[in-house]
């Protein structure tokens, strides 16, 4: 058993230097090889800024981060090895768009696919337990498990990048699905788990200060793969260490960030666009622009932010304590998929009058 004395010193130690790093980025990274982290492009579609902002609080984050796996494994002895490598492999990836290093969207899915594929391989990382059984006899194939958890992180990773977009989104809703996750595996005593989580929470709290309401640095591609990929991971331990949960309940906490970029794929192949290039139409941006033309409120960056988050809270609190009963988390996770669409749709509708 650990000491919970030493490790609640270990995460203050953690809280105080990732405010102390996040703080020193924050204010110098403008000067970072002449700008290269400054987020110039206000015309991409997905642009809501109007600033010079450094896309580096991924930078920020993976340096707190690997802090705390250092001093884990000095301290305790144990390396998280799964959750240090995938931080590292994912953080990499985004940051060579952070830096202008330009790939093209599907040569970075393509080198994505790949590294995952890769990790999941030689980490044993896979979904033991589902509540569909077709599923569950199809996992038993290695080739199928592969490519199952495979698509899994895909989804998470990029639906994370997708709504990386205003002020405290993205950020807000990984703590509240990390929230989530923390007291069920305190609850079960998965100890290193709890650890694990609490530090992301603590990271995360910390760059929330600096990106919200008013951001003085963005996550960044490296920040949204780098929590994307932590937040799946993070979902398939929980779900593998808690069986008498229901899969489908850890679909509910992931409807969001699953279904927005299921949805965008088909919505723009209906639209003869290219599923992989950006546009302005997703859920945060059609609500961003209903309240922008409302006049109503000053600032509606962070404000969709808010909103967003507390209808996700709000549409998954109802079936927390009802985790265990497979039959009612099913038929919810569907529930929600319909709402996404009739809120889009909604949404969509008044954009197309204006």
């Amino acid at each position: 058993m650990i000491n919970d004395s030493a490790q609640l010193n270990l995460l203050s130690i953690i809280s105080l230097l990732s405010f102390f790093i996040a703080f020193i980025i924050s204010k110098y990274s403008n000067k970072i090889g002449n700008g290269i982290l400054l987020d110039q492009d206000f015309e991409k579609p997905q642009a809501f800024h109007k600033e010079l902002i450094p896309r580096s609080g991924g930078l920020a984050c993976i340096i707190s981060l690997t802090i705390f796996f250092i001093l884990y494994n000095f301290l305790f002895n144990i390396f998280l090895f799964n959750y240090f490598v995938l931080s590292i492999l994912l953080f990499s990836i985004g940051f060579l768009e952070d830096i202008k290093f330009k790939i093209s969207p599907k040569y970075r899915l393509g080198l994505m696919i790949i590294v995952l594929s890769f990790f999941i391989l030689f980490s044993s990382i896979t979904i033991q337990s589902i509540d569909l059984k077709f599923l569950n006899t199809l996992m038993n194939y290695k080739a199928f498990s592969i490519a199952f958890t495979l698509l899994c992180l895909l989804f998470i990773i990029n639906g994370a990048n997708l709504i990386d977009g205003f002020n405290g989104l993205l950020a807000i809703h990984l703590l509240l699905i990390n929230f989530i996750l923390f007291f069920i595996n305190l609850n079960n005593g998965n100890e290193n788990l709890t650890v694990a989580l609490t530090a992301q929470i603590v990271v995360l709290v910390t760059f929330l200060l600096f990106n919200f309401p008013k951001a003085k640095m963005f996550l960044g591609d490296s920040g949204s793969y780098l929590f994307g990929s932590l937040v799946a991971l993070n979902i398939i331990n929980t779900n593998n260490l808690n069986p008498q949960i229901s899969s489908f309940f850890f679909c509910i906490l992931l409807f969001y960030l699953f279904f927005e970029v299921f949805f965008s794929f088909f919505r723009k192949l209906y639209l003869r666009k290219s599923p992989l290039k950006p546009d302005n139409l997703h859920l945060h941006m059609l609500l961003y622009n209903f309240l922008d033309r409302s006049k109503k409120f000053k600032d509606s960056n962070y404000l969709s932010s808010l909103i967003i988050n507390v209808i996700y809270i709000s549409l998954v609190l109802p079936v927390i304590f009802l985790n265990n009963n497979a039959l009612i988390c099913k038929y919810w996770f569907f529930l929600l998929l319909v709402i996404y669409i009739v809120f889009y749709y909604l949404l969509y509708s008044f954009a197309k009058k204006q």
